[in-house]
């Protein structure tokens, strides 16, 4: 019988690919570029489960004219690119209904509440359990109104029980010491833990898989073979790969698969950036975000990685890496003794979907095809979780959650 080939070696792809091997399925990976060479190179190493609420909320839209005129705004769009942005936007602006808010909430939380159940396990099997540590993530407010400001995301925390505590001036600073003294308030989440390098976590996990079995293919998928199901995929170096099934889960580049397979989906990418730093003359133990400065901060990777903003300006436009050095002087504005020293440049393509909420689940239109793709800024968060609810449908198995809510077909 022929593998389930998977396409895509990210984080996504390499997690489902170890849990169908944990099965007792035979598994091929293929990828551009071989493990974790892509978004999940460059992740800011949260497992984000407190992130969940969509992008296109009401309170996005009211800063989004503010953002986009600003030259260091946290969101920019290439004016080049925005007459091909303009479909994603619609649904991007469709999705904003305080209806359609709520359901994407109920959806993003039914997977970050799981976070854990499947991610444990899943470490422990891939003996990475020391990948996960123990602390979690404060989120900064420089005064009462930013505190006011972000406070329909703690209320939506508090309505579906995700563990968070409120600190204040002293309590902030005994747990992180590098912290300017005019931060006035902070959340801690204390479940959004880090991963101790999260490029190093996908070329293990790999490895593990290879170890037991595994076969990783470097290709890049150009077509596929199909009558009344999928059978092989042609790479663009002229090989065939035979299938039984198929899981894409190519992050940004999924949406030029689907279309194919005649299934197109609105994903678009997220460009993100981020600069790693490994002389930064300060230690710290969280993570750290502020939303009004929209930065995060990470230790990780055997430094100190700052990140975050976006850019809409598709595949292929060269990276602008003056978006990383705005985001080292916000951080330096939280951490004042933090240098910017032997330090790299990086920048990513984030999977976005205009809902905020990934598909899971089974291709509308080919047997034996499934999708895993479009977790946004929640691809390490979501991995295990996807990866637990992929395996599932490919074995046969009711999954312990409703997927309607992830469904290909929803746009």
């Amino acid at each position: 019988m022929s593998p389930i080939a998977v396409v895509g070696a990210g984080i996504i792809g390499v997690t489902i690919a170890f849990e169908l091997q944990r099965r007792g399925r035979s598994v091929v990976l293929i990828d551009r570029e071989g493990p974790g060479k892509g978004a999940s190179y460059g992740n800011m190493a949260s497992i984000a489960v407190t992130e969940f609420m969509p992008a296109s909320r009401p309170s996005v839209w009211a800063q989004m004219p503010k953002w986009l005129i600003d030259p260091e705004g946290p969101v920019r769009i290439r004016p080049s690119y925005m007459p091909k942005l303009a479909p994603w936007f619609l649904r991007f602006l469709e999705a904003s209904r305080p209806s359609r808010v709520k359901e994407l909430e109920a959806a993003g939380a039914v997977l970050c509440g799981r976070v854990y159940e499947d991610l444990l396990p899943l470490l422990k099997a891939a003996d990475l359990a020391d990948m996960l540590t123990e602390e979690g993530c404060l989120s900064l407010y420089g005064d009462e109104a930013e505190f006011r400001a972000d406070r329909q995301h703690i209320a939506v925390l508090e309505r579906f029980g995700f563990r968070h505590e409120i600190l204040g001036g002293t309590a902030i600073r005994d747990l992180e010491p590098a912290l300017t003294s005019k931060i006035a308030k902070a959340v801690l989440f204390p479940d959004n833990r880090s991963i101790r390098d999260p490029y190093r976590f996908v070329v293990k996990l790999s490895e593990k898989f290879l170890s037991l079995g595994g076969r990783i293919e470097q290709g890049d998928v150009v077509g596929f073979d199909h009558s009344d199901r999928v059978e092989a995929m042609r790479l663009k170096d002229g090989r065939s790969i035979d299938s039984s099934e198929i899981v894409l889960c190519a992050g940004a580049y999924t949406g030029k698969l689907s279309r194919l397979l005649g299934e197109p989906i609105p994903l678009e990418t997220e460009r993100g950036y981020h600069t790693q730093i490994m002389a930064p003359g300060i230690s710290m133990r969280h993570s750290i975000i502020w939303p009004a400065r929209a930065f995060m901060v990470t230790p990780t990777a055997g430094g100190i990685r700052v990140g975050g903003t976006v850019e809409m300006a598709g595949l292929d436009a060269a990276p602008d890496y003056r978006r990383a050095k705005v985001l080292i002087k916000r951080a330096q504005e939280a951490l004042p003794d933090l240098r910017a020293e032997k330090a790299t440049d990086w920048m990513g393509h984030r999977p976005a979907l205009p809902d905020t909420v990934p598909i899971i689940g089974p291709s509308a239109r080919h047997r034996g095809v499934f999708y895993a793709t479009g977790h946004g800024h929640l691809g390490l968060t979501y991995a295990a979780t996807t990866a637990r609810l992929i395996a599932d449908l490919v074995t046969g198995v009711q999954p312990p959650i409703d997927l309607k809510p992830y469904r290909v077909d929803r746009f």
